[in-house]
């Protein structure tokens, strides 16, 4: 049933096309002075945004060593009160 339906969708749209609409696209698809800028400040957070992030994530974590990440999970595991099971309130 699908293949019947995507054979008779694509048919249809290759025996009628759009041209109506090939007409306006102008309109939306110029190239003015203004399009290099516009393609800048488009492009231009794909880059920053890692860039950013990579040096909050250095600053983060400079000067630490994985002995001593280890370490504060240990500390952190210890000062963590246990609770007994026959404490739970289940």
């Amino acid at each position: 049933m699908k293949r019947i339906i995507s054979t008779l969708l694509i048919g249809g749209l290759v025996t009628a096309p759009a041209v109506c609409l090939a007409a306006d696209s102008y309109r939306w698809l110029h190239v003015t002075i203004d399009t290099p800028w516009m393609i800048f400040l488009f492009l231009l957070p794909m880059v920053l945004i890692p860039a950013i992030l990579m040096a909050v994530l250095y600053w983060k974590f400079a000067g630490t060593t994985p002995e001593s990440r280890e370490k504060e999970a240990a500390e952190l595991a210890a000062s963590k009160p246990r609770v007994r099971k026959s404490e739970s309130t289940d």
